[in-house]
């Protein structure tokens, strides 16, 4: 059984906690992470598929623990959403980055475009965190966001995941990359959300 080469960053430092808990880390970690708190889930999930890309860890393991925490995660902040609303944004908002202007911002949005930001969600620091609040605050049906919930958390488990089980020894750079990548598609979503808003008020002139 082969030994995972030293790992950078924030990677290493999980390390420890990882060889320590195993499979319950990486269940608590991505649950929270998946749960308005703002802890280092995704890491976690790469952390353990290199693992299991050594055989220190079972792959189908991982993967279903991470995808069942990850749904059950953003199920609960749903629910805290429904349930609780603006009066726990306005008394524990700020201690996890979710601000009343942004949660505003947010159901503006979501009113809009739910279906979509829950599926991509996970891919956006922050938006990973609050999603599943911010759907459950507006209003969001159950039935509409649980499916957009499950094919969020199947993407995400299965891009990083796969990543770190298949990149094993050069998962350093490349996992800088993917989260590089993760920065330009949401500027370029930013871009294209601006632009659609655009072409909404020019066509709203010229009628």
């Amino acid at each position: 059984m082969d030994t995972p080469a030293p790992l950078p960053g924030p990677l290493e430092h999980l390390t420890p906690l990882l060889d320590s808990y195993g499979y319950l880390a990486v269940g608590v970690l991505v649950f929270l992470d998946n749960c308005a708190i703002p802890v280092p889930g995704q890491t976690m999930l790469v952390l353990a598929a290199v693992y299991a890309g050594t055989g220190r860890m079972s792959i189908a393991a991982v993967l279903a623990i991470a995808l069942v925490a990850a749904v059950a995660g953003d199920s609960l902040g749903y629910l805290l959403g429904r349930t609780g609303g603006h009066r726990l944004v306005e008394r524990w908002g700020r201690y996890v980055l979710l601000t009343p202007a942004r949660m505003e911002r947010g159901e503006q949005f979501f009113a809009r475009h739910g279906v979509k930001v829950v599926t991509a969600a996970r891919f956006i620091d922050v938006l990973r965190q609050t999603n599943g609040v911010v759907a459950g605050t507006t209003g969001m049906s159950w039935r509409r966001f649980l499916p957009p919930n499950v094919l969020g958390a199947v993407l995400w488990v299965g891009v990083w995941g796969g990543a770190g089980y298949l990149a094993g020894d050069n998962i350093g750079p490349l996992y800088e990359q993917l989260v590089r990548y993760q920065l330009l598609v949401l500027v370029a979503l930013g871009v294209l959300l601006a632009g659609l808003v655009g072409y909404r008020l020019w066509r709203r002139r010229r009628t």
